[in-house]
């Protein structure tokens, strides 16, 4: 080691400040501020479980997250993004999601303020990406994205409904098995990898036909009503329904809610599948009107932290890559009591986020596996030792 590498050293150690690594900005481990623009309505499930793990892993990384809610409107997406950028007092990091390609603009203004930004749950598409390139190309403050992948649990989720179908021999006339599929939307990335991974099971299954692929807008009004369509159609068509592929929780409880309506019972005369892992799916999984709600995708939120957490103190989650993704898991009625108190009481403090922060010299490394999360969370207050 050099003289002048040792005076370095010295001096960064007597001020608290790590030396950066992998390109990642030196930093004194010291507290975080950090602004999370959320697409989603207040109290939207899932949203609301995005913010809440940010803020809980905030609490154990030493990260103050500033949540600011959109409502669902992509134009208030873009002014509260753009207002953050324009502060004088700027966050040392900026979360953003790309609903329906909101995020650009944003993007590019944090690029021009030099605010550091990282996408979660929705990236760059199409010709947005074309235009913009990788992470830490033109955007040198895009620091990189957190996604799930989607289309895996879409397939998942689908080849469940399949094999229920298959095993109570709910064909049709036509020996064929009959789904309807009811998705968020057709723009947003992470609802065309769900509808992909639909697509590419019922490929794989010559004995299935998807009868509709229709769209819900997330909701659970909309997707009860687009049921009730299909199931009326259904029976003028003379068709006997075995499955509903929900793109999300919300919109699968409204298909149960049609499908009750209709005088058939879910979970026996025909199965749903949804998709966030929230308190309503795992309450209908346990009364056994809902097949599996796949997901875990809302703990990007607190993996977000971890990731730029790991970034200021000179440990660079781009080191393997800009792009990580993260695995989902299926929730049935197997291995509901793991991690349903979790969920049901959003006691995200029980995680201890520190214990998913990069080790010494894997920088760029992580294990966000279910298993990973079920044996870092603390015991539940009162229980047995």
């Amino acid at each position: 080691m050099t003289v002048v590498l040792r005076i370095m050293l010295a001096v960064g150690m007597a001020f608290g400040v790590l030396m950066p690594v992998g390109g990642a900005v030196a930093a004194d481990a010291g507290r975080l501020n950090i602004v999370f623009v959320n697409p989603g309505k207040t109290g939207e499930v899932y949203w609301d479980m995005v913010a809440q793990t940010m803020q809980a892993a905030g609490r154990k990384l030493n990260a103050h997250v500033e949540v600011l809610t959109s409502e669902r409107n992509y134009r208030t997406m873009q002014e509260l993004g753009l207002g953050v950028v324009a502060r004088a007092d700027k966050p040392d990091f900026l979360i953003l999601s790309n609903e329906e390609s909101a995020a650009v603009p944003i993007l590019e203004a944090a690029e021009a303020a030099g605010v550091k930004t990282v996408l979660l749950s929705n990236t760059l598409i199409g010709d947005d990406a074309a235009r913009l390139g990788p992470p830490r190309q033109k955007l040198k403050t895009w620091l990189g994205d957190i996604t799930t992948d989607l289309q895996t649990a879409g397939a998942r989720m689908a080849n469940a409904l399949i094999a229920t179908a298959r095993a109570e021999k709910w064909q049709s006339p036509d020996g064929k098995i009959h789904i309807l599929g009811v998705g968020g939307d057709e723009i947003t990335p992470s609802s065309i990898a769900r509808n992909a991974g639909l697509q590419l099971a019922v490929a794989a299954a010559p004995d299935v036909v998807v009868d509709r692929m229709l769209f819900a807008n997330w909701t659970q009004s909309e997707a009860e009503q687009v049921t009730m369509n299909y199931l009326s159609w259904a029976t003028r068509k003379g068709i006997r329904p075995a499955g509903v592929w929900a793109g999300n929780d919300p919109m699968a409880l409204g298909a149960i809610k049609a499908i009750s309506t209709a005088g058939l019972v879910p979970g026996q005369d025909i199965q749903v599948v949804g998709l966030n892992w929230s308190e309503d799916a795992l309450r209908a999984i346990r009364a056994g009107r809902l097949l599996l709600t796949d997901g875990g995708h809302f703990l990007l939120g607190g993996w977000s932290i971890v990731l730029l957490r790991d970034y200021a103190d000179g440990c660079d989650f781009a080191a393997t890559s800009p792009h990580v993704e993260v695995k989902t898991s299926a929730i049935t009625s197997t291995n509901l009591v793991s991690v349903g108190d979790l969920i049901k009481n959003r006691a995200f403090d029980r995680i201890d986020f520190t214990r998913f922060k990069a080790k010494v010299g894997r920088c760029g490394q992580y294990d966000f596996s279910i298993d990973a999360l079920i044996s870092s969370l603390a015991p539940l207050e009162g229980a047995a030792e």
